[in-house]
């Protein structure tokens, strides 16, 4: 799976690549999924609605877990969107094909997307801090003789978040790239295999860790 950010169309400034067209496409089937589970609920779900309806009981539970009850379920709207978009982007790249046709790339093996969704997790862990707490009682956990270092680990985490998404998973295309070239059959099968549960365990660290900073943004001194 060749990592690729090559351009497709220039629009002016603005640059289409490769990684940007394969996230508009998730954004879309995702779209559609979700409006195929929910258009016509019933009493007695079909295939898609019950396995909707499991997806979100999990997940809601697995953050109700870190979050607590209470603001677990005020917040998971936001978790689990980053969740399921994380991993569908993350299993992308075991589709036939990733990375090697033209404008088909994998959206977490670029430092780019990982950065947009830490921007987006770093906005969110301080909208929560400041609606849970009010501005002054949010602020004032900054006021300490440790102000400098809670500065920098208030910056520092986002990025962290970004660059161990995107060195996973860009790690991950680069050695099942290269055994593909030194054994061709059973090596790559079997990290095909093994990525299933890895890019899983991505997804979930991603968002436990989010998990963590809206927790300890949100508590009260």
């Amino acid at each position: 799976m060749e990592h690729s950010s090559d351009v497709l169309i220039s629009i002016g400034p603005v640059e289409i690549t490769g990684v940007l067209v394969t996230m508009w496409v998730i954004i879309a089937l995702l779209a559609l999924l979700s409006w195929l589970a929910t258009r016509n609920m019933k009493d007695v779900p079909g295939p898609l609605q019950n396995l909707a309806e499991m997806a979100v009981s999990k997940l809601q539970g697995y953050y109700e877990g870190i979050l607590g009850p209470r603001m677990g379920k005020k917040y998971f709207p936001i978790m689990a969107t980053l969740f399921i978009f994380i991993i569908v982007c993350n299993y992308s790249g075991l589709l036939p094909g990733a990375g090697h046709i033209k404008g088909f790339s994998v959206p977490t093996a670029s430092l780019s997307v990982t950065a947009g969704l830490a921007i987006v997790g770093f906005f969110t862990t301080h909208t929560v801090g400041v609606r849970e707490r009010g501005v002054k009682g949010y602020l004032k956990s900054f006021l300490s003789v440790l102000l400098p270092l809670t500065l920098v680990e208030t910056f520092v985490r986002p990025f962290s978040l970004a660059l161990r998404l995107f060195g996973n998973l860009f790690g991950e295309e680069m050695v099942t790239e290269q055994l593909y070239g030194i054994f061709p059959l059973v090596v790559p099968l079997l990290m095909n295999i093994l990525s299933l549960l890895f890019c899983l365990i991505q997804a979930l660290v991603f968002t436990m860790l989010l998990s963590i900073y809206i927790a300890e943004a949100a508590e009260e001194e």
